[in-house]
């Protein structure tokens, strides 16, 4: 098994920490009155990229391209984005460059079209294009975000029990965001999506596409669904997994995120009823899991990857969210739950704090800095700030009422807590999508999406029924793309030939788990 602290070093590193104040300068591409953001400034011209094999992957291309930190000043500072390039393996049958992002915020484009896409894509469509990954501003080669490996070690819990505590959250995370500052540079006040998008224009025109195509997933789909409302007419073809909704108040995306969670929770419930190899099958699975993170509360539960750490249920419930659900791996997740539910009944026991944790920082791993971007993206992109704790208190309340056997949902819950203390003004606050002038994108979303909700695409649609074109996986899992024949035909017949699938279809669950 994968052990549990390497597993959750992503995840928790990204989700409570807060990184930065926000300048929404003049210029800068935003929500207008009508709520439809405009293109600002004209971009400044872009030169190509000068390519070369990459050191560990010579049978791809990398290069970077410098582009200004602040597009409202584009005679500025600059950075240099990181690029990778997978030919396409077919040159006389090449379509174009598909553009892709993976997701996070914080995921690396670059590493997924080095080491991903390969395995990801079908042999057709990389034959028909060239796969090009790019590192957005502030994550991985594209100038990090980066704070103090020291301050990162004490974050406080994400759960905190009364105003004093919420208080120290504040504080904490408004000592974080000048840390991260000073040690990022001014890439960390514009490391929104809107600062993407403007990169991703660029990058196309540097490629020499005279139109964009483009396969977002997850987070990624925020880059594309803001790209066609800045940018629609210059899409050829816009392909998005697991949709993102722009428009949610705090409210109703903690809740409807906890909702997510709720339901992979059952749907891993139901199999387990139904799958011999479930390492529960035959038990009460519910009473099982509600048992065990009881028992977690009371500090019962030891970490079986490290016997002197107790696991709180936060820590259990964020290691099925993540890293089970997702799959989803459900057989895994029996094998997990069975093996701490099983543990001997400790004598005596600690007292863990809900959502605290300890990070790898906190080990001692001997560097300075580390790289923390997606508090960077996420508290610049959404306008979500509880003033107090009795607001703060009230939105937990609200997301453990809609998913008591979650506890809510732990991730979206640590980044809610990562924006408290951050100022009011964002550089992209959310807004209804508007696409006026883009081609029919295709939207992919699984009916059972553990994090973003199926009724995300399905407001989304909403939003944009004249442009979008929407068709549902009906099983369990984050990723779509490569579930079946079905998932993985609608979308590349879309970006080869421009075959759009009918508004409204589904694809089939595929296997016993989803």
């Amino acid at each position: 098994m994968q052990p549990f602290m390497k597993a959750l070093t992503g995840a928790l590193t990204a989700g409570v920490l807060a990184v930065g104040a926000l300048v929404l300068g003049p210029g800068v591409a935003d929500a207008g009155p009508s709520g439809r953001l405009s293109a600002g400034p004209s971009v400044a011209p872009v030169a190509p990229i000068d390519w070369k094999p990459c050191p560990e992957h010579p049978t791809a291309e990398c290069g970077t391209l410098r582009l200004p930190v602040d597009w409202a000043h584009p005679a500025g500072e600059k950075f240099d984005m990181a690029v990778a390039r997978r030919k396409a393996t077919d040159p006389d049958r090449r379509v174009g460059a598909l553009l892709v992002n993976p997701g996070g915020p914080g995921d690396s484009g670059v590493n997924f079209a080095l080491t991903r896409a390969p395995a990801q894509f079908s042999k057709d469509l990389q034959a028909r294009f060239d796969i090009v990954g790019f590192d957005p501003r502030g994550v991985g080669g594209s100038r990090p975000v980066k704070c103090s490996t020291e301050l990162l070690g004490r974050a406080p819990s994400a759960y905190p029990r009364d105003q004093a505590e919420f208080d120290r959250l504040a504080a904490y995370n408004r000592e974080l965001r000048e840390d991260c500052r000073r040690h990022s540079g001014p890439v960390f006040d514009h490391a929104d999506t809107l600062g993407v998008v403007r990169d991703m224009e660029a990058l196309r025109r540097s490629l020499g596409e005279q139109k964009l195509t483009y396969f977002g997933h997850s987070y990624g789909t925020l880059i594309g669904e803001q790209y066609a409302e800045l940018y629609g007419d210059r899409i050829r073809a816009m392909a998005l997994t697991a949709n993102i909704d722009h428009s949610l108040g705090a409210r109703d995306f903690i809740v409807s995120s906890a909702v997510a969670a709720e339901d992979s929770f059952h749907e891993f419930v139901k199999w387990c009823g139904r799958s011999p190899s479930c390492a529960l099958h035959g038990r009460d699975v519910t009473a099982v899991w509600d048992g065990l993170l009881a028992r977690a509360d009371r500090g019962e539960i030891r970490d079986p990857e490290d016997p002197g750490r107790t696991l709180s249920a936060n820590d259990i419930a964020l290691f099925a969210f993540r890293y089970k659900f997702y799959g989803p791996d459900w057989d895994e997740l029996a094998d997990y739950v069975a093996g701490l539910e099983a543990q001997t009944r400790p004598g005596s026991h600690a007292e863990p704090r809900p959502g605290t944790w300890e990070t790898p920082a906190a080990k001692g791993t001997g560097q300075q800095t580390e790289a923390a971007p997606f508090s960077a993206v996420f508290c610049q992109d959404w306008r979500i700030r509880p003033k107090d704790y009795r607001e703060f208190a009230r939105l937990t309340e609200a997301e453990l009422r809609a998913a008591p056997h979650m506890r809510g949902s732990p991730r979206v819950h640590a980044a809610l807590a990562g924006c408290v203390g951050w100022p009011d003004e964002v550089n992209n606050p959310q807004h209804r999508l508007r696409i006026t002038e883009a081609p029919k994108i295709l939207m992919l979303h699984s009916r059972h999406d553990p994090a973003n909700n199926h009724a995300w695409a399905t407001n989304v649609h909403r939003q944009t029924r004249g442009t979008t074109v929407l068709v549902t996986y009906e099983g369990a899992g984050h990723s779509v793309y490569g579930r079946s024949d079905c998932t993985r035909g609608a979308v590349d017949g879309y970006l080869m030939a421009l075959t759009i699938p009918q508004d409204g279809s589904s694809c089939p669950a595929a296997g016993p788990g989803g």
